[in-house]
């Protein structure tokens, strides 16, 4: 098995540029978000559970999931996303461990968004999470998915407080939007990291 480092943070912290960042010096990224819409793709017994729950009106003409509609709906009935969280939580959890165990690396990029609040930081031999300044996380939420600033902020609160989630860090990647500093504490964590699995394995 590879060095597992799990990649958390804020919504709209950045995960995806570090991860990015990673796979440019060969590191395989094994993300969570991505797993969660394979596993909802139309067909699977997950699709066929949430269509069930939320009726075909959470359906695109396509019969995709509307996921626009699907996350005004969770994000403003914290009922509805426990039950879409119980349902998706053990799936993708199962499909990572089978992403993760194909991997020949020395090391794997776990991005996980909801690491803590699901529990999952056991999983992963270090915690590497982003520090992003509130106000530079909600511009980012806003512009990225294209909706205005109360349900960015309800997105935003959703999640534990960014205080909380650093006490479960082992290693700290600041982002204030600054591409040269992130990938100058990239190239210093590989390296770091590659260390590491020597020493597991060693």
């Amino acid at each position: 098995m590879p060095y597992i480092v799990a990649l958390s943070g804020g919504i709209a912290s950045g995960k995806s540029t570090i991860a990015n960042l990673f796979a440019q010096l060969g590191v395989p990224i094994i993300d969570a978000d991505v797993i969660a819409k394979q596993v909802v793709q139309i067909g699977t017994d997950a699709y066929k559970q949430i269509v069930k729950h939320f009726s075909q009106e959470i359906l695109l003409p396509n019969n995709e999931l509307d996921r626009c509609q699907l996350r005004e709906i969770i994000f403003n009935n914290d009922h509805e996303r426990l039950w879409l969280n119980n349902l998706l939580h053990p799936i993708i959890q199962e499909q990572t461990q089978i992403q993760i165990a194909q991997q020949t690396t020395a090391y794997v990029i776990w991005v996980v968004p909801l690491l803590v609040e699901n529990n999952l930081h056991h999983f992963a031999d270090k915690v590497l999470m982003v520090d992003t300044p509130e106000q530079l996380q909600l511009e980012r939420l806003i512009q990225r998915d294209n909706i205005d600033k109360l349900l960015a902020q309800k997105m935003i609160s959703s999640q534990i407080s960014s205080q909380k989630r650093l006490t479960y860090a082992d290693d700290i990647i600041v982002n204030n939007g600054d591409l040269t500093l992130l990938t100058a504490q990239v190239n210093k964590l590989h390296q770091q990291y590659l260390k590491n699995f020597n020493i597991k394995n060693g």
